[in-house]
């Protein structure tokens, strides 16, 4: 059987399929141990998918107090440490399940009002390279893709025991 040429290429079917996929391309591409796509709500930060599968149960929560992103989507923080613990916004998170994240990369997900919906976010569990900062505009593409998609019409999943939130 021949592959057929173009089927490596072809539209996702929906928002969810396209999340995966570009968790599995930075996983790949970029590396780190897990990627995730959250969405904050309520304060607090919900799994949505994560890459490797089993890496993190979607529905788990972070108090958004707690999480990196919100250092980062609030200004107080890069989007890109390759050493945690020489942020100090990020040094003073390193408590409970996020105690071994040793370098962090997020980017916002964003509505098409502009408001927040939650992260596309990797972390490694050893310090990474300072040229590990040149994979930043690769992150952002994604996180940025999926943005436009939700702005197009197509819906995140929904969270686990709730309707979709949009």
């Amino acid at each position: 059987m021949v592959p057929d040429p173009v089927s490596d290429v072809a539209p996702w079917r929906d928002w969810c399929s396209a999340a995966e996929g570009a968790l599995a391309f930075l996983a790949g591409y970029v590396g780190w141990d897990v990627w995730l796509v959250t969405q904050v709500v309520d304060e607090r930060q919900v799994i949505l998918l994560a890459h490797p599968e089993g890496a993190a149960a979607p529905g788990m929560e972070l108090p958004w107090e707690r999480s990196f992103c919100r250092e980062m989507t609030e200004g107080r923080a890069p989007r890109l440490a390759t050493v945690t613990a020489a942020v100090p916004a990020y040094a003073s998170r390193t408590t409970g399940s996020i105690a071994d994240v040793a370098a962090y990369v997020g980017v916002p997900l964003v509505r098409e009002d502009g408001s927040l919906f939650g992260t596309l976010c990797g972390v490694a569990f050893r310090a990474k390279p300072r040229s590990a900062v040149r994979e930043l505009r690769v992150v952002e593409a994604a996180a940025r893709m999926l943005s436009t998609l939700m702005a197009a019409g197509m819906d995140p999943p929904p969270l686990p025991g709730r309707p979709a939130v949009r």
